[in-house]
């Protein structure tokens, strides 16, 4: 196997790069752990995935850029791709459990949308809602 000798400059960033990344994904597995609800855990993952995951990117980067094996752009390819699906994902599965959370009728903040109704839907609600779309789709 090859040995490749790197600067140290280059040894110290990326200690400190892989380090860094790993402490926020600590921290972010221990937020998972401690906070009580959905509502506040959802965060958590974000932050692991985006924060630690460039930290981590950089440092691959810097080795092999210093290695001499040329840019590292497959690790950028990556970072990138869970900074755009991570957000995208996160406002999806809150907006899905606000939604689940109001139909229940538990204290979530009301929603401003004119379509979804802030109060939970009793049993007599929903089966005249349906009763009510099925109709309509039979005159449609």
């Amino acid at each position: 196997m090859n040995e490749f000798v790197l600067p140290l400059w280059a040894e110290i960033l990326i200690a400190v790069l892989v380090l860094g990344g790993a402490l926020i994904a600590l921290l972010g597995s221990l937020g998972l752990m401690r906070l009580e609800s959905y509502f506040e855990r959802v965060h958590t993952p974000s932050i692991i995935a985006t924060m630690g995951c460039w930290l981590i990117m950089w440092a691959t980067f810097v080795f092999f850029s210093a290695t001499g094996q040329g840019l590292a752009l497959h690790a950028l390819l990556i970072a990138i791709f869970i900074a755009v699906t991570v957000p995208i994902t996160t406002i999806f599965l809150m907006r899905a459990a606000l939604f689940r959370a109001r139909r229940a009728g538990q204290n979530v903040p009301p929603s401003v949308s004119r379509i979804v109704p802030n109060a939970p839907q009793t049993a007599e609600e929903a089966e005249a809602e349906s009763t009510a779309e099925a109709k309509q789709k039979m005159s449609a």
